[in-house]
């Protein structure tokens, strides 16, 4: 059984104990979460909502809450003696999918 959901603008395929990260969510870890804007759902049949399926949602509970490894961003300009750079560091939320509900 698998389902295809989005949060933070980006959209997962999850199944039952899998563990994923994604933006960060609101909450400590421990705490559940649900998912409810779920566009497919594979279970003993497929189900696809045009475009969300009603009342069907995703459990899951955060592991914790991280950012990312430092990406470094340089702006290089060649014979203005012009040079900057940046760091980002991405904050994320590991959750573990606990159970697919079908509306």
């Amino acid at each position: 059984m698998y389902a295809i959901f989005q949060t933070g603008g980006k959209q997962y395929k999850v199944s039952p104990g899998d563990v994923i990260r994604v933006e960060r969510l609101p909450g400590e870890a421990g705490a559940g979460v649900e998912f409810n804007r779920v566009f497919a759902i594979r279970g003993e049949k497929l189900e696809l909502g045009l475009p969300l399926i009603e009342h069907a949602k995703v459990t899951g509970t955060i592991l914790r809450n991280a950012r990312a490894p430092k990406v470094r961003v340089l702006k290089y300009k060649r014979k203005k003696q012009y040079r900057r750079t940046a760091g980002h560091r991405q904050p994320y939320s590991e959750v573990l999918i606990k159970g697919i509900v079908a509306g």
